[in-house]
């Protein structure tokens, strides 16, 4: 079943973005998702430039789609909007195309060498910089996580791969617990909320590595701090409100992310 068409495309922008732009990413987006193998329940374009000259890939194009329940992500960083959006094309036309080869067969594997195929580990994904805004201006922006359930490490490494992104917060099914997964050199690292309480979890495939450190309880603000301090792209605490595994992390904006588990997940 073709799923083009079900959904509208919604596309936000930010900073100057000319109109050729807005329509050059809808049209970008409307034709690659007419590869996908299921329905398009939402489609979400972000565009920006930033201000700094200073920014080297200033133009970053990001498209969010919602294939039937499968949140799939791609972005690109460029000099121009015009590469930005070609490559963020490309890049999701990868991914909507794997996802149409039986999505869920491939779960938790190794991408293959077929001819345009996106390689997590051996080819480099360019990740812009964020803006750099001052310490004074930014805010705080919250977001679930996209994990719908508990998942193995093996299916939190394939939504990795299909968000685009460098870390992914899920909820760990062998252990309960809240854990994160994030890429690293030559693999993946796991890291638990409560690594002394998973004696019995499932042991995770070769390629993902299991953190035995354990995990700060902050405050919001204070992982914040603690994320400009150490110059790491992300922070995973136990949020000391809550008591759940969170995440902050830099945005493209220059403001902070946080990343919470879904609503309804165990922890």
């Amino acid at each position: 079943m073709t799923a083009a068409g079900t959904a509208q495309i919604r596309v936000e922008t930010h900073g100057e973005v000319p109109p050729w732009a807005v329509g050059l990413a809808t049209a970008k987006v409307g034709s690659v998702i007419k590869i996908a193998a299921e329905p398009i329940l939402s489609a979400r374009v972000m565009l920006a430039m930033a201000p700094d000259p200073a920014v080297a890939r200033p133009a970053v194009a990001q498209a969010t789609i919602d294939m039937n329940g499968k949140v799939i992500r791609a972005q690109a960083a460029e000099e121009t909007l015009r590469l930005a959006v070609e490559q963020m094309g490309a890049r999701l036309r990868v991914r909507l195309g794997r996802a149409a080869r039986n999505w869920a067969a491939r779960r938790g594997t190794t991408a293959t060498d077929e001819p345009g195929e996106w390689r997590h580990q051996s080819i480099p994904v360019h990740r812009p910089p964020y803006f750099p805004r001052p310490g004074d201006q930014r805010l705080v922006i919250r977001r679930a996580s996209y994990s719908a359930g508990p998942q193995t490490p093996e299916e939190a490494v394939a939504e990795l791969g299909l968000l685009d992104y460098d870390f992914h917060l899920f909820t760990e099914r062998s252990t309960g617990q809240d854990s994160v997964i994030c890429r690293v050199r030559g693999g993946y690292r796991l890291t638990r909320a409560h690594p002394e309480l998973a004696p019995s979890a499932v042991p995770p495939p070769d390629s993902v590595t299991v953190s035995d450190l354990p995990v700060s309880r902050l405050r919001v603000g204070a992982a914040a701090d603690l994320l400009d301090a150490s110059g790491e792209p992300f922070v995973f605490f136990i949020d000391a409100a809550t008591g759940r595994g969170s995440v902050v992390y830099h945005r493209y904006d220059g403001h902070y992310g946080l990343l919470v588990p879904a609503p309804g997940l165990p922890g």
